[in-house]
């Protein structure tokens, strides 16, 4: 017999009793995949694109007891840190039956419904109702079923240097609304959004097949989810990849008004750069010129957007962009081998396919941008042919951007990055070099 594990001792010295040991909540048959058709499977109805929530009908990705047979999506919530979750189980400190208590938790603005949220080709990677779960599905949620938010929105205040450099320099005024101090504190509506995939729209986003798509993320996931490939009718997954963040700058309501202007920076994921200011790109720059333009145009009386999407180095993630950042500096760090050194190792230029973008901005309900603060024709692109009107694009000011940048951004342009100013030509960027590691380390391999 199972029984609960030891009691635990808190950082104050008192001890609590531990969770019941996982063994005691999993039966001994274990079921690796499901089959349609097999005795007791009927998932929960799921209609992507149906007029309401409730038409649509909740997304059940648990495996929980009776909800196994119940459930109409594959993956798990959380994302990536789903696997942190069943580490908490692992040890004891967190019940494998826990069920949120969602009280207060609900949306600080409630977004207005959009035509796109019952639009199964308009948005196919995340839940246009997954932040008003609590609402829509009450009932389910007192009956037991396990169903959680997939997007939360709320409001704070947040300081960013640059930021209280522009108010201090006269560039942003403090209104007391928007920024409300000298310092330069603002205040933000935020949302955060976990990616949920219709996978048939998601497949003709890439122009392949669903069956083609299916297998190939079975595959190239170790095999993780075989009921991509065993349960063609379900159409719901939930990857293990990340989401999104959305900064609102001025009332969240003025976002969807086309009779204001709205300014808005599409801005991928660069922790070098973003949180420690690593020279080597022009991300945190872009990143702060977003924030400061957002704020100034919905102080201007109009809106100002800026989403952060989980795209670390390209969707290449750190690890690859690490070793390309070796590979350049010891091959000679020019702008002409840019995009080579990347190739090399990583067989693409970038992984950071757009083609799933836009929804965000069909939920939110925008249908043009007054100013695009990005010099990215993959993220122009992919609006534009979404339906959404590019009226201005803006590229980072010359002054912000740091020189061993100059080896990135120019190699950009080169390529085909939108700007206002000088286009080099490949012999040219030969001579565009970034900073060597001669007094750094013996760069002879």
């Amino acid at each position: 017999m199972t029984t609960d594990g030891p009691d635990k001792t808190r950082a104050d010295g008192t001890s609590v009793q531990a969770a019941p040991s996982p063994e005691s909540h999993y039966s001994t048959h274990i079921v690796l995949t499901t089959y349609p058709g097999q005795s007791g499977i009927d998932p929960v109805p799921l209609n992507w694109g149906a007029k309401d929530a409730k038409s649509r009908g909740p997304v059940v990705v648990s495996r929980s007891g009776p909800l196994l047979k119940r459930r109409n999506a594959m993956g798990a919530h959380g994302g990536s840190y789903s696997i942190y979750n069943a580490l908490a189980i692992a040890a004891g400190d967190l019940p494998p039956d826990f069920r949120p208590d969602f009280k207060n938790s609900e949306p600080t603005f409630n977004f207005p419904w959009q035509p796109a949220w019952a639009d199964k080709d308009k948005i196919v990677a995340m839940d246009p109702y997954g932040h008003d779960i609590v609402n829509q599905f009450r009932d389910e949620l007192n009956a037991g079923w396990d169903i959680r938010p997939t997007m939360a929105v709320t409001r704070a205040n947040m300081k960013l240097a640059e930021i209280g450099e522009a108010v201090r320099d006269g560039k942003l005024d403090v209104d007391g609304s928007i920024v409300v101090d000298s310092s330069g504190e603002v205040r933000v509506t935020k949302v955060a959004v976990e990616p949920v995939w219709y996978l048939p729209g998601v497949a003709d986003r890439f122009g392949v097949s669903e069956p083609i798509l299916r297998r190939t993320l079975f595959e190239h996931t170790g095999g993780s989810y075989p009921e991509l490939i065993t349960r063609p009718d379900l159409k719901i997954f939930l990857p293990p990849i990340g989401g999104l963040t959305v900064y609102i700058f001025g009332p969240p309501e003025r976002v969807s008004d086309e009779n204001v202007k709205l300014a808005l920076r599409i801005h991928d994921e660069c922790n070098g750069s973003d949180v420690f200011q690593s020279d080597i790109c022009t991300c945190r720059p872009y990143l702060a010129f977003g924030i400061r333009e957002a704020i100034r145009e919905a102080q201007n009386g109009g809106s100002g957007v800026v989403i952060y999407f989980r795209k670390e180095g390209r969707a290449l993630g750190e690890v690859i962009k690490y070793l390309v950042y070796n590979a350049r500096k010891r091959g000679g760090d020019t702008a002409d081998k840019y995009f080579t050194r990347t190739e090399n190792i990583a067989g693409v230029r970038d992984m950071r396919f757009q083609a799933l973008m836009p929804d965000i901005l069909h939920w939110l309900g925008i249908k043009k941008i007054d100013r695009m603060l990005s010099m990215s024709n993959m993220k122009h692109d992919a609006i534009v042919q979404s339906g959404i009107k590019i009226l201005e694009r803006v590229p980072i000011p010359e002054d912000m951007i740091p020189d061993d940048s100059r080896v990135e951004i120019d190699a950009k342009i080169n390529a085909g990055y939108f700007t206002t100013g000088r286009q080099y030509t490949m012999e040219e960027l030969a001579e565009v070099k970034g900073r060597g590691w001669e007094k750094w380390e013996d760069i002879t391999h």
